[in-house]
């Protein structure tokens, strides 16, 4: 995302490249995860047939089917892809931690991670800052 919260479509990140230990974050998230929410904009309210192996339709967006899967998955859930989930589970308080590569320019008006209408309190965990000026930042939700 961009210093002023923009997720948009962001090929704007071509032009920092991608360091590698960039990727070594993003494998120790996804390797403790067990499941996967992919998505441009929710859980499928349209789909009906899996295509990829080891896939789970959940339909569309619901908390309580959220929290059934958190239940049944041992290890976590990873979300890629997908604003609009994001703040759905946030609103719902279903976000355990949030990973956020942060790049270092402002956008403007476009798709934000948090919209004005969203209010979380985080506790920090960690940070990483990359030589392409790209910071990793880690949050809880505070209770």
């Amino acid at each position: 995302m961009s210093l002023d919260g923009v997720i948009d479509a962001p090929t704007w990140t071509f032009d920092y490249g991608f360091d590698l230990r960039m990727g070594e974050a993003i494998a120790a998230v996804t390797a403790r995860s067990r499941a996967i929410l992919p998505g441009r904009n929710v859980v499928s309210g349209s789909l009906t047939t899996a295509t990829w192996s080891n896939s789970t339709i959940i339909g569309p967006y619901g908390a309580a089917a959220i929290r059934g899967l958190k239940g049944e998955v041992d290890g976590d859930l990873y979300v890629s892809g997908s604003g609009t989930l994001v703040r759905a589970l946030l609103a719902d308080g279903l976000v355990d931690e949030l990973h956020l590569f942060v790049y270092p320019l402002t956008r403007g008006s476009a798709p934000r991670l948090f919209p004005d209408a969203l209010s979380s309190k985080l506790s920090f965990v960690g940070s990483e800052a990359y030589d392409n000026g790209v910071v990793y930042l880690v949050y809880r939700p505070q209770a």
